[in-house]
């Protein structure tokens, strides 16, 4: 099953997440991390769909 669409946040909504991150309770999940140099490579991975996670490009 899958979800697809827009929702626009409200500034409730928007402060309870702010809490969470700011309390540690939200954590991304980074599989790879790669050069700016190395973003071909990042997306080759992505689109193989070996990611497990977020693709990191660092500049």
């Amino acid at each position: 099953i899958g979800l697809m669409g827009t929702v626009k946040p409200n500034s409730e909504d928007l402060e309870f997440i702010k809490e969470l991150i700011e309390a540690g309770k939200v954590v991304p999940v980074i599989d790879r991390s790669y050069p700016l140099s190395e973003v071909p490579e990042a997306i080759r991975y992505l689109e193989e769909g070996h990611a497990q996670g977020k693709i990191v490009v660092t500049v």
